[in-house]
């Protein structure tokens, strides 16, 4: 199937999803509630991350975190399609930079929205507790796991003019 089609389909599933995933949490729980849905290893959990990945720059003014996280999502967002349209001709990179731009505007939908970002997915074992995310980090981390295995395994012997 072509590219032109599925490219931009994916894009708008995948924020679709996001959007809807988060929609639903939002209005059928309570800021910090928690849903077990794997005992041990998995809940669904409500919270607002003002940051970034991670939580980075949380702590700073929402004047700024708006105006920093906005203005660097177009930028990226930019970026990325120059790139999807430079290195079209490769297939693996295109499905990846269009999952990052996808995650990338399904959460500056969330901060043009509230200035915050809605995650809910909440992994841990044990003592042990990675940080909450929802589908758009998901979808830039595969982007990005996709594009470093692109880069670093697939494409050693490419040259960088080709």
């Amino acid at each position: 199937m072509n590219r032109k089609i599925i490219l931009p389909a994916m894009f708008c599933v995948v924020v679709t999803l996001d959007q809807i995933t988060k929609f639903a949490v939002k209005t059928n729980m309570r800021l910090y509630d928690s849903v077990e849905i794997i005992p041990g290893l998995f809940n669904i959990m409500y919270v607002l991350n003002p940051g970034a990945a991670f939580g980075m720059f949380g702590g700073h003014s929402e004047m700024f975190r708006t105006i920093f996280f906005i203005g660097m999502t177009a930028l990226a967002c930019i970026m990325i399609l120059a790139l999807i349209i430079r290195e079209y001709r490769f297939k693996v990179r295109t499905f990846a930079y269009t999952a990052v731009i996808s995650g990338a505007i399904g959460n500056m939908l969330d901060r043009l929205h509230t200035g915050k970002v809605v995650d809910f997915l909440d992994f841990y074992f044990k003592n042990w507790h990675w940080y909450t995310f929802n589908i758009a980090d998901s979808f830039i981390t595969v982007g990005i796991a996709v594009l470093l295995l692109d880069f670093f395994v697939f494409n050693k012997g490419e040259t960088k003019n080709g």
